[in-house]
């Protein structure tokens, strides 16, 4: 016996595989219904991976425009979303490497200013997780994003971002013993801090 939950499901499938369909022929409000489903999590996705909003912003659009434009050639209409989402992790690179390029002109001036760290152990705990994200490389990140944000398993993850799977896999465990590392270097070096002050 099927469940109403079932019911609903299949028929959620269903009207996202028509609008697709639609799309596919050219249907520009099926198309913009689709992203009205989508749209935020792509952004979420692409934001996460690349740690800007504006570049994320920039990203999205630009998967969106590109997911438009190759839409008549995608062949199986159920795939649209994992299609969808190769194209985002292919506008994130784009992009990461698009601001490296423009950030390696760039010169940082050191500020004079201490900032002491926020006493609550969370905040605390949530700044280091930050500092040991941003130490890794784009396609470490995006690894990362993609199988604990978004639910992917590492074979989805792969195909997302157009490798081999054992590739995702190796980029997944260097990412997570790569941001353990930082983490413990962290903290050897708070401990440090700490005795010489």
């Amino acid at each position: 016996m099927i469940g109403p939950a079932e019911r609903t499901d299949a028929v959620e499938v269903e009207m996202d595989r028509r609008l697709v369909e639609l799309a596919m022929h050219g249907d520009k409000e099926a198309f913009d219904l689709l992203v009205g489903r989508i749209g935020d999590s792509l952004y979420s996705v692409a934001r996460r991976i690349l740690r800007d909003t504006t570049l994320a912003e920039d990203a999205t659009q630009h998967a969106l425009v590109a997911a438009w434009r190759g839409l008549p050639q995608l062949r199986d209409p159920d795939r649209f979303e994992a299609w969808v989402h190769r194209l985002l992790v292919n506008a994130c690179h784009a992009e990461g490497r698009r601001e490296r390029r423009q950030r390696a002109n760039l010169r940082l001036l050191r500020s004079e200013e201490r900032v002491d760290p926020d006493p609550a152990s969370n905040i605390a705990n949530r700044d280091e997780l930050e500092h040991a994200f941003a130490t890794l490389s784009l396609e470490h990140r995006t690894v990362l994003v993609l199988v604990h944000y978004v639910g992917m398993t590492t074979a989805e993850a792969a195909l997302a971002m157009g490798t081999p799977h054992g590739t995702a896999r190796s980029r997944l465990h260097y990412a997570l013993e790569h941001m353990r590392a930082a983490i413990e270097a962290d903290a050897r070096a708070t401990v440090t801090n700490r005795g010489t002050a």
